[in-house]
């Protein structure tokens, strides 16, 4: 196991009714921004919990973040919180409205030029950021506890991420019951995005470090268990609650301490959101398969062992058992009505050209060994059509 240091400062409020407590959390004298998206929030009953809640609070408000969130409308909320002195964010909504709040957050207070330099120079360091807190209403990112951010500029389709510990929530509140009012292509994509957070930081190489492996390996088995159950019954509170709490065990750092990370899908993937506005779980459930399939050589131990201990493959020869594990994912994906290859999203060969060129002329090499280049980018999106 390698050495490590982890720190995970965000206080999480969990269970029902508890969206009334973000009075105790949020600083009675704040000037609050409240952050949200398209609106859901009003419909769904959280919106007035929140606005209850905080009556007593100054308390303005930013909606439209959207489902990707874009650097533009952003950097809207910027302007809003530096006219209005805006000393608070508050992020009620799912992963995408987390992000979005983070970002304004760093880019309020970033002084080292054009924030944009936040996402796309490796080398910039937040320095500070407003303080956040959230009220999560969608279980999927693990944004509510750890300090990274995906925003995409509609301008240049371009998808960027950052992290930095700045921009870790002061508090999170999960409430399983906002489960309940979610759409299933929601909810499908949760539980892939959580699944493929895991495998993300689990299917790499061996590096003895067995409690991280069974721990990233039970969250996938409640994955696996509890996701098709909160489809079949939205309003089965205790399935609602098991996936809430595997999303964000998923992301909050606890499985990656001492091990590689890959990161490989999502970094592919981020190209089909900025290209096609695909949604970010389903361009990882496109992506996965073929990631396991072009590297299976350097991932074999871990893919035979994740097929022996979560779908019980243990007969024939490697290459036939990392095949049947592969088989096994997407059709645990397409059991959740969430299709796996390009065509099915009307997705042309002429992206794949124009990703593979991207990275091409980046000179970028990604996934845990750093040794997926272009062409290894190419034939990854290749093996999805």
């Amino acid at each position: 196991m390698y050495n490590f240091e982890y720190k995970n400062p965000v206080k999480i409020i969990f269970g029902k009714a508890s969206i009334a407590k973000v009075v105790n959390e949020v600083p009675s004298n704040a000037k609050v921004l409240m952050i949200y998206g398209g609106g859901s929030i009003k419909r769904t009953g959280v919106y007035e919990q929140v606005k209850t809640a905080l009556r007593g609070i100054e308390l303005l408000e930013f909606g439209g973040i959207e489902a990707n969130p874009h650097y533009e409308t952003c950097m809207q909320a910027v302007e809003m919180v530096k006219a209005e002195n805006i000393d608070y964010l508050l992020s009620v909504g799912g992963g995408s409205v987390l992000d979005a709040t983070k970002f304004v957050a760093a880019a309020t207070l970033y002084k080292n030029g054009d924030p944009w330099d936040i996402l796309t120079k490796p080398g910039t360091v937040v320095q500070a950021a407003l303080p956040i807190g959230a009220v999560l209403t969608l279980p999927a990112t693990g944004s509510e506890m750890n300090g990274n951010s995906v925003i995409t500029r509609a301008e240049y389709m371009q998808k960027q991420s950052f992290n930095s510990p700045y921009v870790m929530p002061q508090f999170s509140i999960l409430d399983p019951e906002c489960v309940f009012t979610l759409p299933d292509r929601q909810v499908a994509n949760g539980v892939v995005d959580a699944f493929v957070h895991v495998l993300e930081q689990y299917l790499t190489f061996p590096l003895n470090s067995p409690l991280q492996d069974r721990m990233a390996e039970s969250i996938l088995i409640t994955l696996i268990e509890e996701g098709p159950k909160v489809l079949a019954n939205r309003n089965d509170y205790d399935a609602a609650a098991n996936f809430m709490w595997s999303a964000t065990m998923a992301l909050n750092g606890i499985i990656s301490v001492g091990v590689p990370q890959d990161w490989a899908t999502h970094e592919i993937g981020h190209e089909l959101t900025a290209f096609h506005g695909i949604d970010h779980g389903r361009t990882l459930a496109i992506v996965l398969p073929g990631m396991m399939n072009l590297k299976r050589e350097n991932k074999k131990e871990k893919i035979i062992q994740y097929g022996e201990r979560i779908w019980g493959i243990t007969d024939g020869g490697v290459d036939a058992r990392i095949d049947a594990a592969i088989a096994k994912t997407v059709s645990f994906f397409e059991s959740l009505s969430v299709p796996t290859t390009l065509p099915e999203y009307d997705v042309p060969a002429e992206t794949i050209e124009k990703i593979t060129l991207r990275f091409k002329e980046n000179q970028m090499k990604i996934g845990e060994k750093g040794d997926i280049d272009f062409a290894g980018i190419e034939a990854i999106l290749k093996d999805r059509l």
